[in-house]
């Protein structure tokens, strides 16, 4: 009786661990792996890679890294390799790939890929991810307003929607004022007041909330691109050329080689960007208003008994997440274009819900997907410059490829809010 009582506990610690065993990780490593077999091996190039690591402006200048193209592709592609077979062991012993794993293999096929696609040429790496920070900054935004309504519990794929308001109306606003302060603070009434139309919807009406989403992202797009051009174009001058925020680097922080120019000499758009991610984070799991929050968005029965307002609190919020979003818009206008073009968010609100998702509805890792988009983004126009040998094409839709990779290949199975996109009615 003894023993029977014993081998029970140790079969359902072994059913455990079959159970949460996975594949999925170690199956993208050997795909990657395979691709830099192909691409840096039997493809590779002959030539030597040179990496800037400074620029003019640099108080500190780091001599340039030149690394041998073909003979770096080689020791990269055996280091995959070993990073693959070592990730299918902890798999077959149904223990967890490690996140560091995952980001050093990132890192090392990127440096290769690098290397392979920048032969005989150099990659200046301060203008690269300067470049990242600029085309991440709306993502960012418009991730921390997905997180905040999601976490209470409404989905928002009205991102979209909520940044090219923000960019029509801060665009606007600003070059009526010429104040480009007073075209922000018009951004996020913009993304408000669109927030507003679905919180409306989705809270008071219990309308699908996915719908209302695409519905407004919809109206906002076709509204935005007739007032472009019945009101913008033929009044251009006064009506679509709002000043640019002019970039202001931080004393002493502004010299430290390659982090000072890509982190500190950025514009104040970039500076409330990292303010707004600390906060966000803080608030959201550090004070109390962060807990009725999250709450609400996982279990609006139950905060509704201890007094927590459901419906209000999640219409404010939802409004406070558009806010935040239309910072996102402003910035296409008044820190990056210069001007209102029309549906120049390209899809850039849903790929930051995809880094809402990706980033498990965490504000800090929310914003890491985010620079990751970014970084894909502006390394078509890098490899551009330089003469890479990747079809144009390729590179068009890399951003996207990475996005969909992210998503459905390594965030794997996640549970979001529970109560996100489901209707609150008080019993």
């Amino acid at each position: 009786m003894t023993a029977t009582s014993t081998a029970r506990p140790v079969e359902a610690g072994a059913a455990d661990r079959v159970a949460v065993r996975s594949y999925k990780a170690p199956i993208a490593y050997g795909i990657f792996t395979l691709i830099a077999l192909v691409l840096f091996v039997v493809l590779g190039r002959d030539g030597t890679s040179t990496f800037g690591l400074s620029t003019n402006a640099d108080l500190v200048q780091l001599a340039p890294v030149s690394l041998p193209t073909r003979i770096t592709g080689i020791v990269v592609t055996v280091l995959l390799a070993v990073i693959a077979v070592f990730a299918f062991t902890l798999a077959r012993a149904a223990r967890r790939i490690p996140l560091w794993l995952t980001v050093v293999f990132g890192v090392l096929f990127l440096v290769a890929f690098l290397t392979w696609a920048s032969a005989n040429q150099t990659i200046p790496v301060p203008g690269l991810l300067i470049g990242t920070v600029s085309l991440s900054a709306p993502l960012i935004f418009g991730a921390l307003g997905g997180v905040l309504s999601e976490r209470v519990g409404v989905v928002n794929v009205a991102i979209e929607g909520q940044l090219l308001a923000g960019a029509f109306v801060s665009a606007m606003v600003a070059s009526i004022t010429n104040q480009p302060l007073i075209g922000v603070l018009a951004a996020m009434v913009a993304g408000m007041l669109v927030s507003f139309v679905l919180a409306a919807f989705a809270i008071k009406y219990l309308v699908d909330q996915v719908i209302v989403g695409v519905v407004l992202n919809v109206l906002v797009t076709g509204l935005t691109s007739f007032l472009y051009a019945q009101v913008l174009v033929p009044n251009s001058q006064a009506l679509n050329s709002p000043p640019r925020f002019p970039r202001i680097p931080i004393p002493l922080l502004s010299d430290i080689p390659i982090l000072g120019p890509v982190l500190f000499r950025q514009t104040i758009i970039i500076y409330v960007m990292y303010v707004a991610v600390a906060l966000v984070y803080f608030g959201l799991f550090h004070t109390r208003w962060g807990l009725r929050l999250r709450a609400v968005g996982e279990h609006p029965t139950a905060a509704d008994t201890v007094g927590i307002k459901v419906a209000a609190t999640r219409f404010w919020n939802v409004s406070l997440a558009g806010a935040i979003a239309g910072i996102g818009g402003a910035f296409f206008t008044l820190g990056s274009v210069g001007s209102f073009n029309k549906e120049m968010t390209a899809g850039a609100g849903f790929i930051a819900l995809a880094a809402v998702i990706f980033g498990r509805w965490d504000p800090l890792r929310a914003t890491l997907a985010a620079l990751l988009f970014g970084f894909a983004s502006n390394l078509q126009n890098v490899l551009g410059v330089i003469g890479s040998p990747v079809p144009s094409e390729f590179m068009l839709m890399l951003p996207y490829v990475v996005t969909i990779f992210a998503v459905a290949g390594l965030v794997g199975q996640v549970r979001g809010p529970a109560a996100a996109g489901k209707p609150y009615v008080k019993g």
